[in-house]
């Protein structure tokens, strides 16, 4: 009778602590749900508001700027606006990752979800697009944004930005129909963020891995130029 009490007594122990066991991972599931914060719809009607207040004066309040300094920002992927507004934000005390005097103080009063709004509304904006105009130059920034330019290992566009230049959500951001002018300024900082320690303003190092940086570095002035024209004609 001892014997069978003690067989029972650790038969019970041991179904307890297996039961135990098999109930962790689920328990530290849980755990790490409540302890994981949700993200908060963007609201682009929040986002508008915003935008027509401040943002529209340099963007226009459609995202379609009449300014090639300033770039068109309707259609483009919510997550890449909010990370250049993320990165145009500097912590506190902080060097921002994107450095450009007019935006790093634009963007100061707005927190993450206001952000988001912004973009948001933004994204659900119509391009009205622009075209290319150099026809000199028209072959050669087809050339290099179709195929790149193996012998100096420059790499084709349509890798990440696809072949009519739509990007890819959440990765590569939209670049047709945009400003030449403004493409061409934003491959010229890439390429002094490459060459500089700290970048300054309007010397972009802000690209994951180099991977602009490394493209830029690699370009001459002209053929800058008619990649950038070529851009701005893809559809």
């Amino acid at each position: 009778m001892m014997h069978s009490m003690k067989r029972f007594t650790l038969l019970a122990t041991t179904f307890l602590t297996v039961t135990t066991l098999a109930t962790l991972p689920t328990l530290a599931n849980a755990t790490e749900a409540v302890a994981t914060p949700i993200k908060a719809k963007a609201d682009p009607a929040k986002g508008k508001v915003i935008v027509e207040a401040v943002c529209g004066a340099c963007h226009g309040a459609d995202g379609n700027s009449v300014i090639a300094a300033n770039p068109k920002l309707a259609g483009q992927h919510a997550d890449y606006l909010f990370k250049q507004m993320h990165d145009f934000k500097a912590a506190e005390g902080a060097t921002p990752k994107r450095v450009n005097a007019v935006m790093n103080r634009m963007i100061a009063a707005y927190d993450e979800a206001q952000m988001r709004d912004i973009a948001a509304y933004f994204a659900a904006q119509t391009q009205k697009p622009e075209a290319a105009k150099n026809r000199d130059t028209i072959t050669q920034g087809q050339r290099l944004y179709r195929a790149g330019n193996a012998e100096k290992g420059l790499p084709a566009c349509t890798g990440c930005h696809g072949p009519t230049g739509a990007g890819i959500p959440s990765q590569y951001p939209r670049i047709a129909g945009q400003y030449a002018e403004y493409i061409e300024a934003q491959l010229r900082s890439f390429r002094a963020g490459a060459e500089s320690a700290a970048p300054a303003d309007n010397e972009r190092a802000n690209d994951p891995n180099k991977m602009m940086r490394m493209v830029a570095i690699k370009m001459t002035d002209g053929e800058i130029k008619a990649v950038a024209d070529y851009i701005a004609g893809l559809r």
